[in-house]
């Protein structure tokens, strides 16, 4: 149950730091924007380093595959994503349509295995609630 809470969280945060960058952005620009946004990422990650674990940073070098730690790397290209979707759709259907994009990919990433995940059979019911999500995009666009 403290997932399903987390994720809230989570998708709560991602809606409000989307319309903070959108804003930074437009008073500098989208890389001056996306670097702050990543540099003040690291000095919270590297104060939380300090108080809680102090695990190694050779600890990376076991990561396997070494693809895994491009992490960081697609964390500034969804910063630059969400700052120009919300710039261009505004925060509720740019929100909608990540959302939708995170569900597809998640669930091709499951049904095929991919990147270490355990492999899920297709579900129809699946299909039917990502259908469903995609018509709620459109009602939610139309004019």
């Amino acid at each position: 149950m403290i997932g399903f809470f987390i994720a809230l969280i989570s998708g709560a945060l991602m809606s409000i730091q989307g319309v903070f960058n959108t804003e930074v952005t437009k008073a500098s620009s989208v890389w001056v924007a996306n670097s702050f946004v990543q540099l003040t990422a690291l000095l919270v990650c590297l104060l939380a380093w300090l108080f809680t674990g102090r695990e190694s940073f050779m600890e990376l070098g076991k990561v396997e595959p070494k693809y895994m730690l491009i992490g960081g790397v697609l964390g500034a290209f969804i910063t630059l994503t969400v700052i120009q979707s919300m710039n261009s759709l505004g925060p509720a259907k740019a929100a909608m349509l990540i959302v939708i994009a995170q569900l597809i990919v998640a669930y091709v990433i499951e049904l095929f295995g991919m990147f270490g995940v355990e492999k899920q059979p297709l579900e129809v019911r699946k299909l039917i609630g990502m259908g469903i999500a995609i018509l709620g995009v459109v009602l939610f666009k139309w004019e």
